[in-house]
């Protein structure tokens, strides 16, 4: 059945609020979005406080079905808003919208039920609505070829602690005594391993000075090491904010995104780009 020349319209502009960001709207659509999500994630771990929980328990319970409505409400629309529901459905962040409206639903079906008490741990599934705000990360394919771009060399310095931290472990296991708590090579690889990446436990600690030596140099490699992997990093988002491109906005069509600079159709249902 085709749609009216009003209906293309209305979903036109329903698509531009929801899933579009560079407009006044989808400006708008998305910050209050993400304060509702926000907010509805800290009721959820304020319930899981016993005292909060016996004091405002009905408290919670109404905000939490007034978030459940509300992105209830925001999930049809996504649906109404594109030409392809099932698309945004079978997506991974239709899915996860989902998943997280779910739980609440069935909380319906299972109250009173004792045999059924296991259901409640559904509810946790509701802190999944974090994951929605994955569609407001907008640099998320800048930050993935900068992390390409530096892996093999990440790892190759990887490497090269381990390498490191296997030595130092080994001439720590010679230095310092077994009632020291060096009793083998690997637990003092252990102890080198959270020494030079300055965690510091605390667990197990050299007594004799050779091996309290031994430990101020690990101390001072381990600062100099922290600095190495932040250095490449920083290296390879610069070089690829040289040659970042304007990414499209989502599909009209099925509500995809991720797709290339220069692409002028969806990679995912062929449809025209905006």
């Amino acid at each position: 059945m085709a749609l009216t020349e009003t209906e293309k319209d209305w979903r036109f502009r329903l698509h531009e609020i929801i899933y579009e960001s560079n407009t006044r709207a989808g400006k708008a659509f998305d910050v209050g979005l993400l304060i509702a999500i926000f907010t509805s994630i800290i009721v959820v771990m304020l319930d899981s406080v016993e005292s909060l929980h016996h004091r405002y328990g009905s408290l919670f319970n109404y905000l939490e079905w007034a978030y459940s409505i509300l992105f209830t409400i925001e999930y049809i629309l996504r649906l109404m808003s594109i030409k392809r529901p099932i698309s945004y459905v079978i997506s991974p962040l239709g899915i996860i919208d989902l998943v997280a409206l779910i739980p609440s639903y069935l909380s319906i079906l299972f109250v009173g039920a004792q045999s059924l008490l296991v259901f409640r741990a559904l509810r946790l599934l509701r802190v999944f609505r974090i994951f929605k705000l994955s569609r407001f990360l907008t640099e998320i394919d800048f930050l993935t070829i900068a992390i390409k771009g530096s892996l093999r060399k990440i790892s190759i310095f990887l490497l090269t602690v381990l390498a490191l931290t296997v030595i130092l472990g080994s001439i720590m296991y010679l230095v310092e005594k077994r009632e020291n708590g060096f009793t083998n090579i690997p637990e003092s690889i252990y102890w080198a391993i959270v020494t030079i990446t300055t965690v510091g436990y605390g667990d197990i600690s050299p007594v004799t000075p050779m091996g309290k030596l031994l430990a101020s140099v690990v101390m001072l490699i381990g600062y100099a090491i922290i600095a190495v992997p932040t250095g490449i990093l920083t290296h390879d988002l610069a070089m690829a904010a040289k040659q970042r491109k304007e990414l499209p906005e989502s599909c009209p069509n099925c509500g995809r995104e991720g797709h290339d600079g220069d692409a002028t159709f969806c990679k995912f249902c062929g449809s025209a780009l905006l």
